[in-house]
């Protein structure tokens, strides 16, 4: 019996598959749970090796295809893709630490991971220890233990934009043989490619920059490829013992992408982190335009951070392409083409003065997300570091007169004209 001499409800099931390929010149979209295997070999040599597709949670080729793209835009050797930013921040330090390590982390970071190391991690006896000095080489090097696994810190922190020495941070994890993990989703691979100045591995939200539409949720995991089992092994047995039943070590299989398969074969398929094949496209898609976004992005920020801080009503702007800005010379060697489109700024008003902006903005969007098209504001103090302490956000340059802007595409122009009259209003409010 074929397809077409079967009765109606086997055709309906059976009718459209087709085993034909062709040569799309956009990625396409294999939306499918499971891959059909040529024989009964072919199974079980993919369930041995790894090789090939079988089930999307482990491997897709649309998932794939973006992978290697995000891999190329970092400088990576390879690169895994996860479902949200923050399980590719999970996915990256449960790749290199277990119970009882240690992370050092710089206390600038997104507040979702440090809710990650705070509450989750140290559940698992994980612990992390914050450096507030991230520009103080021996702050790093001092908060090391030798339980220490992993270095973790963002290229271009969210919310002051305080930029990382990534080559002088990278050395110190060098001389205790532990990665360095670069969260690098504000700078983007378009400004800034830590790989290429001695980080191990980088992540990213993909939801934002590397998609820029702001229409799905996605992760990325790059790593160097680097991976060297005789310096670093004693801190990574997990990559270079056998396995379970005496398997071969990851190590032996991958070589220096040992830590990168880790994270591929046994920590983001068990803990269920695998994208949607559609989100995977959509984040290809847009990395496509990175560089053209991220440039017209960068170019609209400089101006309306250079005529924020003219403004009688703004007390001061932290955006790292102003001279006024502490890390502005470190911004200057790292970042290539233009300084990000995401700071704070502070109006004199405070409180009240905040409140009137974010209800005023019209052209801005008020929302919590960053790295889209469209220009977007927010109150951190109430909103991401609400879980702060004053002092705490105090460090982190976030007062209660303080808002974060995202700067997207639009006509400098119409988002200057926005921002001015919002701003008469908020002088008026506080006069």
């Amino acid at each position: 019996m074929t397809v077409d001499t079967a009765r109606f409800a086997t055709r309906a099931v059976h009718a459209a598959r087709s085993r034909e390929t062709a040569a799309a010149r956009a990625t396409p979209i294999y939306l499918t749970a499971g891959f059909e295997f040529d024989d009964f070999d072919h199974a079980a040599d993919h369930f041995s090796t790894g090789t090939g597709f079988g089930y999307t949670r482990t491997g897709n080729p649309t998932v794939r295809a973006v992978e290697r793209q995000l891999a190329s835009l970092e400088s990576g050797a390879d690169a895994v893709l996860v479902a949200s930013g923050q399980a590719a921040v999970s996915t990256a330090l449960l790749s290199v630490v277990g119970a009882g390590d240690h992370i050092v982390s710089s206390t600038h970071i997104y507040e979702g991971t440090r809710g990650l190391f705070l509450d989750n991690l140290a559940r698992l006896d994980i612990e992390t220890t914050f450096v507030e000095d991230i520009a103080d080489p021996d702050a790093w090097r001092a908060a090391i233990r030798p339980n220490t696994r992993a270095l973790f810190a963002e290229s271009l922190a969210n919310a002051r934009n305080d930029v990382l020495d990534v080559a002088a941070v990278s050395a110190i994890a060098d001389e205790v043989a532990v990665p360095l993990i670069v969260d690098n989703t504000l700078a983007t691979p378009s400004l800034l490619r830590p790989i290429e100045h001695g980080a191990a591995v980088v992540v990213h939200s993909a939801s934002k920059f590397l998609a820029g539409h702001g229409s799905v949720l996605g992760g990325a995991i790059v790593d160097d490829g680097r991976f060297d089992a005789e310096r670093a092994g004693h801190n990574a047995p997990h990559l270079v013992l056998p396995g379970r039943g005496g398997a071969p070590s990851v190590f032996s299989r991958h070589g220096g992408r040992a830590r990168i398969a880790y994270a591929r074969e046994s920590v983001a398929p068990r803990f269920g982190a695998s994208p949607s094949p559609l989100n995977a496209f959509l984040i290809g898609q847009g990395a496509e335009t990175l560089s053209l976004r991220v440039e017209r992005q960068s170019r609209n920020a400089l101006e309306i951070a250079r005529w924020l801080e003219s403004q009688d009503a703004v007390e001061s702007v932290d955006y790292a392409g102003l001279p006024s800005h502490p890390h502005h010379e470190t911004a200057v060697r790292y970042l290539e083409g233009g300084f990000g489109s995401i700071f704070t700024f502070t109006l004199r008003g405070g409180l009240p003065a905040a409140r009137r902006f974010v209800e005023d903005v019209r052209v801005f969007t008020h929302m919590t997300h960053i790295g889209d098209v469209r220009s977007l504001v927010l109150h951190p103090g109430t909103t991401s570091h609400a879980q702060r302490t004053d002092a705490e956000r105090a460090v982190l340059g976030v007062g209660p007169g303080t808002l974060r802007l995202s700067i997207g595409i639009e006509d400098v122009a119409d988002l200057i004209a926005d921002l001015s009259r919002v701003l008469e209003s908020v002088r008026e409010t506080v006069a």
